[in-house]
């Protein structure tokens, strides 16, 4: 059964350029790893959006160890970040 996940993340003004490239390369990173259909960002006013699918929970669950462990690979909330992430889960139907 295939997976997604919707993230809605809000940089500060002043790191948003890094914030974007933070963004493209954890997608890099999900979708090297076995099972990512697909991992983008996109922008949405403040927010930048990342959309990652999987065919399984089991190759969502690899893909963020993947991207924990990954040298470079910040995905950690932090100061940068105006309010919290919004995640959302999501299982095809």
């Amino acid at each position: 059964m295939k997976v997604a996940m919707v993230a809605h993340h809000y940089p500060r003004a002043e790191h948003r350029e890094e914030f974007v490239a933070r963004v493209h390369r954890v997608a890099e990173v999900f979708r090297g790893t076995p099972g990512c259909l697909s991992a983008e960002a996109w922008l949405a006013g403040e927010a930048v959006v990342s959309i990652v699918r999987w065919e399984s929970q089991e190759a969502s669950a690899a893909s963020l160890v993947a991207a924990q462990g990954a040298a470079g690979v910040d995905i950690a909330f932090d100061e940068r970040e105006s309010r919290p992430r919004e995640i959302v889960q999501l299982v095809e139907a």
